[in-house]
């Protein structure tokens, strides 16, 4: 059987996602998610609405839509309401996850899955911090994505050993086909997966992968791609539609994102750890990435932390 371009790419996928949460939007209304530092996937169990995420065109959401939101995207669940009352029979009794609820005017219920998730190759962190616009799969017209998000639904309604490992695997096999798909049809949105599989672009990113707070140039990263400075800066430009140290300012700012709403470390340890040598110059770069201080995305997600707890109580 002969080897497609993409196969070394998509064969070294891995997958990890946070538990799984149920937005549950009753009547005309809509739910802001905010901007997380993950990318969001949401999977819609029942009713009609849209998603609508910060610059782009809404997304028509129906039964059996899977979506994947890129980190730092703020966005919004939205309900159009209609006929459907009440929760769907496609979610199980049994299923017994963290809830979100969003009510107004009407008795239309939308209900959609949602999880934040990290994609990566093996040996890599930060693989979906590449993409840049929302990924979108009707699971009707793909049977291996209808038969894997079918389990996965059943399979968090269990209790049983290796609940966390198949999930992640059906997860997985969900994500391959949603990629595969808009490979095939050249979506410009995905077009830079198939740029990993030059080895040359392919160590110049990794770099930047492995490690964004090293103090990479683009004179270093053309020595580790094997390429003149300039050879390295088109090419790297044509595949990924921006430059390489723009590319790197945004998975620093990204990493930084995720280990402050961890709270791993204070801000200026964040700042350096990333790559950034003042705090002054830190501050500035993810206020313009992210709409507010390093010190208030702290702030706000362990409110939100507190609060899901708090939910779970």
């Amino acid at each position: 059987m002969q080897e497609h371009p993409h196969d070394r790419i998509l064969d070294a996928l891995e997958i990890s996602a946070e538990p799984f949460a149920i937005c549950a939007l009753e009547g005309v209304c809509s739910m802001g998610l905010g901007r997380v530092p993950r990318a969001t996937l949401h999977y819609v169990l029942g009713g009609e609405g849209m998603l609508s995420v910060q610059g782009r065109a809404p997304l028509d959401l129906s039964p059996g839509r899977l979506v994947l939101v890129p980190a730092s995207r703020s966005h919004s669940l939205v309900n159009r309401g209609g006929a459907q009352a009440g929760l769907p029979a496609c979610r199980p009794a049994g299923l017994d996850l963290e809830e979100h609820v969003a009510r107004g005017e009407g008795a239309g219920v939308m209900v959609v899955l949602c999880s934040t998730i990290s994609l990566g190759l093996r040996g890599t962190h930060g693989l979906i911090d590449l993409l840049r616009a929302p990924l979108s799969l009707d699971v009707s017209g793909s049977p291996v994505a209808a038969q894997a998000m079918a389990a996965l639904v059943a399979e968090m309604g269990t209790d049983r050993p290796g609940q966390r490992a198949m999930v992640r695997a059906l997860l997985l096999q969900c994500l391959i086909e949603m990629l595969r798909s808009r490979l095939e049809v050249g979506d410009p949105g995905v077009t830079w997966l198939g740029a990993l599989a030059d080895p040359g672009l392919w160590r110049g990113l990794r770099a930047m992968l492995d490690d964004p707070g090293s103090p990479h140039t683009l004179e270093s990263l053309a020595e580790a791609a094997g390429m003149s400075r300039s050879r390295f800066a088109a090419r790297f430009q044509a595949a990924y539609g921006q430059g390489a140290m723009t590319l790197l300012r945004d998975l620093r700012l990204a990493r930084a994102a995720q280990m402050l709403a961890e709270r791993r470390a204070p801000v200026d340890q964040v700042a350096r750890a990333v790559g950034f040598q003042s705090r002054s110059a830190f501050t500035r770069a993810f206020v313009a990435m992210w709409g507010e201080t390093p010190r208030a995305f702290r702030g706000r997600q362990g409110d939100q932390a507190a609060e899901r707890v708090q939910n779970r109580a």
